[in-house]
C-alpha cells in the first residue's frame, strides 16, 4: 500500500535512529554519508522504484539498484529492512561476527535486496550499466538506479562508465550523485575538485538534473520522478543531488569528521532527541 509523505517522513526519521543505533553499538561504520542519503533512499524504496518480494537475485520485469559507495551500508540495510526485504530485528547484528549485515553489502551472505558487493570504489556505475544493457537485451522495460558519492567521482573508472553509457546509449539507467561536498579526508574541493561536474556530464553526452534541497523529501521524490519520464530517449539520465553529510543530527552536519565515526553514549542520547519520534518501531 503506498504510503503517505506524512508516513514517509516519519520513515526517514526513523531509518535515521536505525543508521545511529547500528552503528553506536558495535563504534564502527558511516553515519556522515548514510544520514545524509535517507531521503534519498526512502523516496526510492517507498515511493519511487518498481520492486517486488520476495527478493530474486535476477529480479525480471523489475527496478534494480546498485549502490557504489557501499560503506554508507547502515542507510541502506534500514531501508530495505523497513521495506520488507529481511526482519527489521536483523539490523542489530550489523558488523558482528557471522551477520549477514556486513560493514560494506556482500552477495556471499544471501542478504535480500543486495546484488552486488561494493565498497570498492568507483565501480558501481559500471555494474549498473551492464545490467541495464542486459534488461533491454532481454526487452524489459525496467530502470537501473544506482547512487555514487561526489569524492568517488574522483576514480577514474566512473568517466570511462559515464563516456560508455553516453556512447552506447544505455538510456534506461538514472544515477544519481550524492553531493555533500564531503569526503574522508576533507572537504572534495580541498582533497580533488569536481570543477562543474553538470557541465562535465553534460559533455559526456547524459541529460542531468540536479536537485539543490537533497534532505527536502518531496522534492527528491519530485527530481526522481521527473528522472523517470527522461529515460528512454537515447541518453543516459544523472541526477546531481545535493546533501548535507550528517543531516538530521545537528552535532554532525555539513562536517567530514562524521563520515566514519560513531557517537559516543551521550551523543548518541542527544541525538536521539533530535530525531523524536511519537512512537518509534526501535528494533
Amino acid at each position: 500500500m503506498s504510503k503517505s509523505i506524512e508516513e514517509l517522513k516519519s520513515l526517514t526519521t526513523q531509518i535515521r535512529r536505525d543508521i545511529l543505533r547500528m552503528v553506536h553499538a558495535v563504534n564502527s561504520g558511516h553515519p556522515g554519508g548514510s544520514l545524509g542519503c535517507t531521503e534519498f533512499f526512502t523516496a526510492l524504496y517507498g515511493k519511487v522504484m518498481n520492486y517486488k518480494l520476495p527478493f530474486t537475485m535476477e529480479g525480471k520485469n523489475e527496478d534494480h539498484f546498485y549502490l557504489s559507495n557501499g560503506h554508507i551500508s547502515p542507510v541502506f540495510y534500514s531501508s530495505l529492512a523497513r521495506s520488507g526485504f529481511f526482519p527489521v530485528e536483523e539490523l542489530k547484528t550489523f558488523r558482528k561476527l557471522d551477520s549477514r549485515l556486513q560493514g560494506h553489502p556482500t552477495t556471499h551472505e544471501g542478504l535480500p535486496g543486495i546484488r552486488v558487493a561494493s565498497g570498492s570504489l568507483g565501480q558501481g556505475l559500471s555494474v549498473a550499466l551492464g545490467v541495464a544493457q542486459a534488461k533491454k537485451l532481454d526487452g524489459e522495460n525496467s530502470l537501473v538506479y544506482t547512487l555514487q558519492g561526489d569524492g568517488e567521482l574522483q576514480e577514474g573508472q566512473n568517466w570511462e562508465a559515464f563516456m560508455y553509457a553516453a556512447g552506447k546509449k544505455v538510456d534506461n539507467i538514472i544515477s544519481t550523485i550524492d553531493y555533500n561536498g564531503q569526503q574522508i579526508d576533507g572537504s572534495t574541493d580541498n582533497v580533488l575538485t569536481l570543477g562543474n561536474l553538470h557541465a562535465k556530464l553534460e559533455a559526456f553526452g547524459w541529460t542531468v538534473l540536479e536537485e539543490k534541497n537533497g534532505n527536502d523529501l518531496e522534492a527528491v521524490i519530485a527530481i526522481l520522478e521527473k528522472a523517470k519520464t527522461e529515460t528512454g530517449k537515447e541518453k543516459p539520465v544523472a541526477i546531481i543531488l545535493h546533501t548535507q553529510m550528517g543531516n538530521g543530527v545537528d552535532f554532525m552536519m555539513g562536517s567530514h569528521a562524521w563520515h566514519g565515526k560513531a557517537p559516543s553514549d551521550e551523543q548518541l542520547e542527544t541525538a536521539m532527541k533530535q530525531l523524536y519520534l511519537e512512537a518509534p518501531a526501535d528494533y
